[in-house]
């Protein structure tokens, strides 16, 4: 008989490879402490992050005096100056909330002052002229707005990959396709048993996301659900694009921001989200209802939109919670970390929220000192529609002219983009990851044309030829 090879152990396990997990093990590990970062998923990325509206937000709208306001406020500066780092996608485009009626007039200055609450001054009230003379293509009965000059759009996909990317330079191992079923708190480690066997930790960090609750209950908490919320979303042709170039909000209600009209940073026109309470974790299939609710929104908003082609859907599953903020809270007995509670807002508030976490440990005397020397952040790939893509770089093509060879036209997504994509520190787990890693197969005809060509890249990159996983490559990439 042979004896069990004891668990891996890790001075800190981070469930969760989101834009929150991913930040705090990419803060982690700036400390001489080993760090794991489990997903359950077989990819980083691949949940509730993947599926937002993508906006860079100043945090003029959240509650004051919130935890949220001040990660939202706080990760709103981090993350700018981590994209221009790191070559993430940004596009300061400001946003318009427009007001339709005289009682959402009539609450322009109330979210003004809020906006001044939260540290945010540069909000301004206009007239209808001026709405319309700023988005001259919205819908009629416009009565006035309040601009937001700072609201940005940026690449979800690019921030995620980004952090965990330079969360594993900086040695944390990343284990996907893991899923943490139970705990056991013992005296000095905690072993969380998992899909994947046992790991042990000393300290565990919940960034789980729409799990997080389940997760919060293995530790014996119950101090609040999370109630899976869909947002579906309509993406229109590029063709859609002179339309608009800035984000035009609604005035949020208490149930949310509400369905708004914004440009992205790969060059469409998104309209939604819609806001719909669930009980199912993994619905994230789109509805018949939804597309007809922002549809109808839609002619409202702005009508000449309405006469573009949509060229995707897409639904995402927010961690509505039954608390009114963020969940950050250390249990020093038990040496676990609750980050709860972060609804979209953690696309911007992440860093900070990472950061903050790294200060409670600090203060409770869990980390040592900061390493003195990093791997500097990693340069990503610009998938950007403002910002020059490999295809435009004659100088790029010179040297490599794999970068020369157009494999998804809709996209302009080149060879070498997929083959650096699979030869990359986090390598897509498969053709969904390619999608966000590259926008191959993301275009006007969502893979038709492409996809036969695509799927032979991934096989010569990924998989050897002949073997089950290329054929099932293959398959998937036609279909």
């Amino acid at each position: 008989m042979t004896d069990t090879p004891p668990p891996p152990d890790y001075d800190f396990v981070v469930l969760g490879a989101g834009i929150v997990g991913s930040a705090i093990a990419r803060e982690l590990a700036g400390y001489p402490h080993t760090v794991a970062l489990v997903e359950a998923r077989d990819d980083v990325g691949d949940g509730t992050s993947k599926a937002n509206t993508a906006i860079l937000h100043t945090g003029f709208d959240a509650k004051p005096g919130t935890l949220e306001s001040r990660m939202v406020s706080r990760g709103y500066t981090l993350l700018s100056e981590y994209a221009q780092q790191t070559g993430i996608p940004v596009e300061r485009s400001g946003a318009i909330l427009v007001a339709w009626n005289d009682e959402e007039l009539a609450a322009l200055p109330g979210l003004r002052d809020k906006a001044a609450d939260n540290g945010y001054t540069l909000c301004d009230i206009i007239d209808a002229d001026e709405v319309y003379r700023l988005v001259p293509a919205l819908g009629d009965g416009a009565l006035g707005g309040l601009t937001v000059p700072d609201e940005s759009i940026i690449c979800t996909w690019t921030t995620n990959l980004a952090l965990a990317t330079d969360a594993v330079a900086r040695g944390v191992t990343l284990r996907t396709r893991t899923r943490a079923e139970s705990v056991t708190v013992l005296s000095e480690r905690t072993i969380l048993h998992t899909s994947s066997g046992d790991i042990s930790a000393r300290w565990v960090i919940n960034a789980a996301g729409l799990g997080a609750d389940y997760v919060d209950g293995e530790f014996g908490y119950d101090r609040f659900h999370v109630t899976p919320r869909r947002g579906e979303l309509l993406v229109f042709d590029k063709l859609a694009r002179p339309l608009i170039d800035k984000i035009v909000l609604p005035v949020p209600t208490s149930r949310g921001k509400g369905v708004l009209v914004s440009p992205t940073i790969y060059g469409n026109v998104m309209l939604g989200p819609t806001a719909e309470d669930l009980t199912d974790r993994s619905a994230t299939a789109t509805s018949e209802a939804g597309f007809e609710f922002l549809l109808g929104k839609g002619g409202t908003l702005m009508p000449r939109l309405l006469e573009e082609e949509v060229t995707a859907t897409y639904a995402g599953l927010r961690a509505a919670t039954d608390h009114g903020d963020y969940l950050v809270e250390v249990d020093h007995d038990q040496r676990y970390v609750l980050v709860g509670g972060i609804r979209s807002t953690g696309l911007t508030s992440g860093m900070a929220v990472a950061e903050y976490v790294g200060e409670l440990l600090t203060k409770a005397g869990v980390l040592d000192s900061a390493r003195t020397e990093l791997p500097p952040p990693p340069r990503m790939p610009n998938i950007g529609e403002a910002f020059t893509r490999p295809y435009q770089d004659a100088e790029l093509i010179a040297c490599d002219s794999e970068y020369g060879r157009v494999v998804c036209f809709c996209e302009r997504v080149t060879a070498g983009e997929i083959r650096d994509a699979y030869q990359s520190l986090i390598p897509p787990a498969g053709l969904e990851g390619l999608r966000r890693r590259t926008r191959a197969m993301n275009g006007r005809c969502q893979g038709f044309f492409c996809g036969a060509e695509v799927g032979s890249l991934v096989d010569a990159h990924r998989c050897p030829a002949g073997s089950p996983e290329a054929t099932e490559t293959r398959k998937e990439a036609v279909r």
